[in-house]
């Protein structure tokens, strides 16, 4: 008797987990572990270390604290303490520490030593930037989840579709205004 109460509740369990919504997670300490992994040599090298690691179960290890801690930490909290962090960033010209902190990203170029700093604002749904010495600027709030509101250049914003067509027709308004000032 106890043991049709046992797969009862199995059965229950599993259609409840099959159809409540949930949380996917990013990942950050598997994405890490596999873009550390892409660095270290030639593919074949690579391939090695994978293999490698899903011997050992390194990989295993990662997703399933992935899974049980750090996305559920960055469900509850709204941060990964995993993607804090700094990263060098190649640029067309040059390299850029980007930091992270968990709430946004500060951004030193190494050539000149500039530093911006980037912000999300979950109450308006709109990422920001700081350079030292000026004033916050909105860079874009989400409208929707298809529809973001960008700055023009004469002080006003519209609201531009993110698809190849919205950014056509944001550039048109961009540079028509520039021709204008000219």
């Amino acid at each position: 008797m106890k043991k049709s109460y046992l797969t009862v509740a199995l059965i229950c369990t599993m259609c409840g987990a099959l159809t409540l919504p949930s949380c996917i997670g990013s990942f950050n300490l598997t994405n890490k572990l596999l873009t550390w992994n892409q660095q270290i040599g030639d593919k074949f090298v690579n391939e090695l270390v994978f293999f490698a690691f899903w011997i050992l179960p390194v990989y295993e290890v990662s997703g399933l604290a992935d899974i049980l801690v750090l996305n559920s930490i960055e469900f509850w909290s709204g941060s990964n303490p995993v993607a804090k962090g700094t990263k060098v960033i190649e640029g067309n010209d040059g390299k850029y520490l980007v930091e992270c902190d968990g709430k946004g990203y500060n951004i030193k170029s190494e050539n000149d030593g500039s530093v911006v700093r980037l912000d999300f604002d979950e109450e308006n749904r709109s990422w920001s930037y700081t350079a030292p010495g000026a004033e916050k600027q909105t860079i874009f709030t989400f409208v929707d989840d298809t529809h973001i509101s960008l700055p023009t250049p004469d002080g006003n914003t519209t609201v531009v579709e993110l698809s190849n067509a919205g950014l056509y027709a944001y550039q048109a308004i961009a540079t028509s205004n520039q021709f204008a000032l000219n």
